[in-house]
């Protein structure tokens, strides 16, 4: 039997974070997770370079039953303060698109600063001791310690720490593990579903297929959430940065709407019909967009030949339907392909402050595993690190 003032069950980004800040409060931490190597799926993230944060990080980019419980832990811990510490790393970084911040080299370099950043405590008389390849058998609490069982070994702590994450990519090791956990000391869980993931499409929409391979820039909207990024057509229905914004919003049985020409005026295709009306559909929208894609929706419009022998009210009608085209899903790629989990542990029963379980005392979830879900551009990592800092805060 070996003791600890804090055990952190999994060892990836927001579990990580919290062992630094923990074991760099003087507190002996063991981290415990099943894989064979921490920080498998910081690894992956970002193409292999790590949109570890976005500099446009505001609460209400994170989906959540309560959209106020980010607030706390994102406004203590902010996108330049993890800024801060990667530059202090000496870790060359740039900036993408909307406010996301990738690695110049490798996503290696943010898993050895976090492992760095666990080493140091021993500095401040901490330590961190992270224990690897062997999955966790049993927890159980006796009022004021839990014991946490691997193999022939068994540890206690005051404070359980909860960093296992949700159950996308489960060929990473992925598992619902803390739903598990939550519902074991009769926490509440929110229904999880997969979020970032691609639509496929099903009936009629299979001719879509044809395109796999086009992208093209829309703007997509489930529900009155719109997103403005490209979308690309699979063999299996809808996927690019606009279709995963808007998967975290959708709910089975409804629709999408696809903006094909965001750029273009209302009125577009009648003006148009006024200076050019011997000019095809298919040549008028070829000058917006692929030409597959161009040819495609020439063919489901089913105009006239020439804009000048449609009329103005079938015009419009194809405007308007151009600016929100329907798609109905018939569902998504499920976890295998999810980047990350809508839903968790519901955010009622913990502290916005420390993450801490309300009936629990010493019980703390972070990251993934709650439900607390951002954007697709760095935003799950913010939550990851200000959750993760947040507990180990507290601990």
């Amino acid at each position: 039997m070996q003791h600890y003032d804090a055990i952190i069950l999994g060892a990836g980004a927001a579990g990580l974070m919290a062992a630094a800040t923990a074991g760099q409060r003087g507190r002996r931490v063991l981290v415990v997770d099943h894989a064979d190597a921490p920080g498998k799926k910081i690894l992956i993230s970002g193409g292999g370079r790590c949109n570890f944060t976005n500099i446009g990080t505001v609460p209400d980019r994170f989906l959540s039953a309560n959209p106020h419980f980010a607030k706390s832990a994102l406004g203590r811990y902010t996108p330049t303060d993890f800024l801060d510490l990667v530059e202090a790393h000496g870790i060359a970084w740039h900036e993408k698109t909307l406010g996301q911040l990738f690695c110049d080299g490798s996503a290696r370099q943010i898993v050895a600063m976090l492992l760095d950043e666990c080493d140091r405590a021993a500095r401040s008389g901490g330590v961190v001791d992270i224990a690897l390849g062997q999955p966790v058998e049993a927890v159980a609490h006796d009022g004021t310690q839990f014991r946490v069982t691997r193999g022939s070994q068994a540890f206690t702590a005051p404070r359980l720490i909860v960093a296992t994450g949700g159950p996308s990519i489960p060929k990473m090791g992925a598992t619902g593990y803390a739903y598990d956990l939550a519902r074991q000391f009769a926490l509440k869980v929110v229904e999880p579903r997969p979020a970032l993931v691609p639509l496929t499409l099903g009936g009629e929409e299979t001719l879509f297929r044809s395109l796999s391979g086009v992208a093209s820039e829309v703007v997509a909207r489930a529900g009155k959430t719109r997103f403005r990024e490209a979308a690309l057509f699979t063999h299996r229905g809808l996927s690019g940065p606009a279709i995963l914004q808007v998967s975290s919003y959708w709910r089975h049985g409804e629709a999408i709407g696809i903006d094909f020409l965001p750029d273009c005026a209302p009125d577009w295709l009648v003006a148009l019909k006024r200076s050019a009306p011997r000019t095809s559909v298919r040549r008028a929208l070829g000058q917006h967009l692929p030409d597959r894609l161009a040819e495609t929706l020439a063919e489901r419009l089913a105009l006239p030949a020439e804009l000048g022998a449609a009329t103005d009210k079938l015009l419009a009608a194809a405007q308007g339907r151009l600016a929100d085209w329907t798609f109905h899903p018939n569902g998504s790629e499920g976890y295998a392909k999810a980047e990350v989990t809508v839903g968790g542990v519901s955010t009622a029963g913990l502290s916005s402050r420390t993450m801490e379980a309300k009936a629990v005392p010493g019980l703390h979830f972070v990251g993934e595993a709650v439900d607390v879900t951002g954007w697709l551009g760095g935003y799950n990592f913010q939550w990851a690190w200000a959750s993760g800092r947040a507990a180990g805060e507290a601990v």
